[in-house]
């Protein structure tokens, strides 16, 4: 009998490791696939306006420097928030906070592009 019960708790504790393990890989679409969505558009918006960005490095090294620990500072709360992600018993609070990071961080790169451009076309104007 104590040789059944030795089983029954081993195969229960097994099922919950492996419930954690899962748990851990949790994404966006696992908790609102329409979430899921807009955070893919976002990202990649973001990844397209930061090579934009990147090209203007080496005509502008401080301002690009300064965009680049803003958005740094977005890319930590977005990972954070991810990790959270598993654990937080309201998922779709974070899942809409993880979102609206994304958003933040391409509002932010479309600022930076602009003002890049304005500072661009300044030294272009005083220069003539």
């Amino acid at each position: 009998m104590s040789a059944a019960a030795a089983i029954v708790v081993v195969f229960g504790l097994a099922w919950l490791f492996a419930g954690s393990m899962q748990n851990k890989d949790l994404e966006i679409a696992d908790v609102n696939s329409a979430y899921a969505k807009k955070e893919g558009h976002y990202a990649g918006l973001i990844t397209e306006k930061r090579d934009s960005l990147a090209i203007f490095a080496s005509a502008n090294p401080d301002l690009y420097k300064k965009f680049t620990a803003d958005l740094s500072k977005l890319d930590e709360d977005y990972e954070r928030l991810k990790a959270e992600l598993p654990t937080t018993p309201n998922q779709l609070y974070v899942v809409k906070a993880m979102v609206k990071n994304r958003e933040i961080q391409l509002q932010l790169l479309k600022q930076q592009l602009m003002i890049i451009n304005q500072v661009d076309d300044y030294k272009k104007v005083n220069q003539i």
